[in-house]
């Protein structure tokens, strides 16, 4: 899967940020820090939060489980 790969790639701090929003998002898919939102376009079907300020997680959900796809900064992930 690329988001294992991509993960995997990761600096050790980014990684634990993804745990702690991880930890967060199993609360509150919707809790504020995670702004949690649906993507367009490109991306059309996914949703993203954010990891760090930088960082961003992109899933889906897919029958009632929340897949993992993506993992990356904005601009890896946006181009923008």
């Amino acid at each position: 899967r690329i988001f294992l790969k991509q993960f995997s790639k990761l600096d050790q701090e980014i990684q634990t940020y993804f745990y702690k929003r991880l930890a967060l998002f199993q609360q509150n898919k919707f809790h504020p820090l995670l702004d949690n939102h649906k993507l367009f376009g490109y991306h059309s079907g996914k949703r993203s939060i954010n990891v760090t300020g930088d960082f961003r997680a992109l899933f889906e959900e897919e029958n009632g489980a929340t897949i993992f796809k993506l993992i990356g900064t904005h601009h890896q992930l946006f181009g923008k």
